[in-house]
């Protein structure tokens, strides 16, 4: 496998998302989240997008499923790489490169979704209010964005920085090796930001690590009442936040967080 960057040569300049082999290679199985995504398919009645598209995790699930879904990633490489899955698949191109936001698609959707902390890519209120009003301009009367974010509680704030943590392993048939994703975070709980230099190591079958390739990324985290914030300030008309994917309501720090906007 092609070494994708090192902390010297690059300045960690990349994000993960430059590298989709190796995302997929972490992510593409995941499906914690899958079922509740297909269950929003299924009671859509109407055309879904889907922000943050990637590689196509959910979106390749949700068109398997017979769904009719979009999807858009402002990553070159991620949405070049779905691309190729789709045409192996001998299927119509669902997912185009844009900004969330200021994205303009040729139509409007029951259900817009921005899945695993996607929304945490817009670092600024600037960015997050334009980036709702986007989507509810892409939404048909009546139809809602929903959201999927981990929830920033104290136990969160409380990690000590510059620790590597393990997040997630994988290993890569064409190789043999073990892949593993290591996250050195930095977090500024007054700005509701988390830096991350992120390391993807390659091991071999004797646990040592033969390749590294580093990575740099950010995601600003939000509060329930601050989304409702956000909400009326792109001009939402009602909405409601829970605490998981079985519908309950907010209560644990530890909850996940899931957010329902509807347009009119």
């Amino acid at each position: 496998m092609k070494k994708i960057a090192t902390l010297k040569q690059k300045k960690l300049k990349l994000s993960p998302y430059d590298a989709p082999e190796l995302y997929d290679l972490l992510f593409e199985t995941l499906d914690f989240d899958i079922p509740y995504w297909l269950k929003v398919a299924g009671e859509a009645k109407g055309p879904i997008l889907e922000l943050g598209c990637g590689t196509g995790r959910v979106l390749k699930r949700l068109l398997e499923a017979g769904a009719d879904a979009d999807g858009l990633d402002s990553s070159v490489p991620m949405i070049k790489r779905f691309r190729a899955k789709v045409h192996a698949r001998g299927w119509k191109n669902r997912a185009v490169v844009a900004d969330m936001r200021k994205f303009a698609m040729p139509r409007r959707y029951t259900r817009i979704i921005c899945p695993f902390n996607g929304f945490a890519h817009c670092e600024t209120t600037e960015d997050q209010v334009r980036t709702l009003r986007c989507c509810r301009d892409h939404l048909k009367p009546g139809g809602a964005f929903i959201l999927h974010m981990s929830y920033p509680g104290f136990k969160y704030w409380a990690e000590p920085d510059g620790v590597p943590a393990f997040e997630a392993e994988a290993k890569d048939p064409s190789t043999g090796r073990t892949i593993q994703m290591w996250d050195t975070r930095t977090k500024d709980p007054i700005a509701q930001i988390q830096q991350s230099r992120v390391e993807i190591r390659e091991v071999n079958e004797d646990g040592q690590t033969a390749a590294s390739h580093w990575f740099a990324t950010s995601q600003r985290w939000v509060y329930r009442y601050e989304l409702e914030l956000l909400f009326r300030a792109a001009g939402f008309g009602r909405w409601t936040i829970l605490g998981g994917f079985d519908g309950k309501p907010l209560t644990d720090p530890e909850d996940q967080m899931i957010a329902w906007a509807w347009k009119g």
